[in-house]
């Protein structure tokens, strides 16, 4: 559940947004002024922040000022002030959206719900980790699409990455070369299972120190190929 900071000194209009946003499902806490607000704001875990403009104390500028320097949480700012100046500024210092009063609170709502998709979106692709598979001095980068073997960077066609990393991803599975050419190439390819045994035969001139005797992709003779553990 997200957690929403109002800080809003007008406890009618905070309340209306509270409860606005509170039976969309989000989890909000209120801050009457402008010190109170700042200290929840950089001691607390939020996933977005309101701020009035004009607050007691410390006005919501500063605020945002100072969210900024450390966190990367969405912030709107509301004013009753319609003067350009201030929107620039406000936006000026790192706010994400800048709203009017009045405002409809399901606006508010739906702007919420808006930045906070947004924010998620992109934390989300930067925080999420490549996925890796490493076994025995071969790294698979499958989201980057590399091949790594003994720390030397190998180059690999569509078709051979795709091979090898589907093998390594179902370790000691034994497939047919039947099986892995609808795979790969998918039933609606025109071409002959011939196709595996020279991909297969490519993958291990990469990767196997012996092709001879390979340590990663194995022959099962008669039925087909394994990718040992």
């Amino acid at each position: 559940m997200s957690k929403i900071l109002i800080v809003e000194d007008e406890e009618a209009i905070a309340d209306l947004e509270k409860d606005y946003l509170e039976l969309s499902g989000f989890q909000v806490e209120v801050a009457t002024d402008g010190e109170t607000g700042l200290k929840r704001a950089m001691e607390g875990e939020f996933d977005l922040y309101i701020l009035d403009l004009m607050l007691p104390g410390v006005d919501g500028f500063d605020i945002c000022r100072q969210i900024r320097n450390e966190k990367n949480t969405p912030i709107i700012m509301v004013s009753a002030k319609k003067d350009d100046i201030d929107k620039i500024r406000g936006l000026g210092l790192g706010a994400d959206d800048y709203m009017t009063k009045p405002f409809s609170p399901s606006e508010l709502v739906a702007r919420v719900k808006a930045h906070l998709a947004r924010y998620d979106r992109l934390t989300g692709s930067a925080m999420e980790a490549n996925k890796i598979i490493e076994i025995r001095g071969l790294k698979i980068d499958t989201t980057a699409r590399r091949v790594w073997v003994n720390g030397e960077e190998k180059t690999f066609t569509t078709k051979e990455f795709d091979l090898l990393t589907f093998l390594a991803s179902h370790p000691n599975h034994v497939y047919t070369k039947e099986e892995l050419f609808r795979e790969i190439w998918d039933m609606e390819s025109i071409g002959d299972i011939a196709t595996v045994t020279v991909h297969i035969k490519k993958i291990r001139e990469k990767v196997e120190l012996d092709t001879s005797n390979p340590q990663y992709i194995e022959t099962i003779w008669g039925v087909g190929y394994r990718f040992k553990v």
